[in-house]
């Protein structure tokens, strides 16, 4: 199972092949474990947050679709969104079993340190995706400007020069694009 894609092994779980769901848990439950730890600052929130994530990926398999994004983002954007509700609302979760594996004890060990690189790594994953999806929906013109700018390091002014469009155009994309670009990624629950 480990030499299957994470796309290949959610399409076995949405059949509820139990194989296929353990592979996942042992192949990201650290990571997620990482993510809340990073969020939460607090093991135990952090460890129900992993619980959690895993019984809706196996409740929700259905729901994964790979048009929308990667593995890994559909499963970091439960456990940061479950994180983000306890840190708002100041309340636990209520915790789900999560499928039995065949009595194989799913221990988490009591003394975790989150692996804070690996929390990043899955944070960093998720933003960029998430500003890749927010800059598909900006018109041709004002992606280009973000681009330029955002991505090419160069100035409103050496844009204008270099494209021949006037100064205050380039302004204007690059106002409109950036508020866009902010409702987009407030609307995916981007904070930064």
């Amino acid at each position: 199972m480990n030499e299957l894609s994470d796309e290949q092994l959610m399409a076995r779980v949405i059949n509820k092949d139990m194989a296929a769901y353990k592979t996942l848990y042992e192949r990201y439950k650290r990571s997620v474990l990482g993510l809340s730890y990073k969020i939460l600052q607090d093991q135990a929130a952090a460890e129900e947050v992993m619980q959690e994530t895993f019984w809706r990926i196996w409740h929700n398999a259905a729901s994964f679709d790979t048009q929308r994004g990667s593995f890994p983002n559909w499963m970091f954007g439960i456990a940061r969104n479950l994180s983000i509700d306890i840190v708002r609302r100041g309340q636990k979760i209520k915790m789900q079993a999560l499928p039995d594996m065949h009595h194989d004890h799913l221990e988490s060990s009591p003394h975790y340190e989150a692996d804070h690189n690996v929390a990043d790594a899955a944070l960093s994953l998720m933003r960029h995706e998430q500003v890749h999806a927010a800059m598909i929906t900006l018109p041709d013109e004002q992606r280009d400007v973000v681009e330029w700018i955002y991505f090419q390091g160069k100035t409103r002014r050496q844009i204008a020069q270099e494209q021949d469009i006037p100064f205050g155009t380039i302004n204007t994309r690059a106002k409109l694009a950036l508020d866009k670009l902010k409702r987009a990624l407030q609307a995916q629950g981007f904070e930064d």
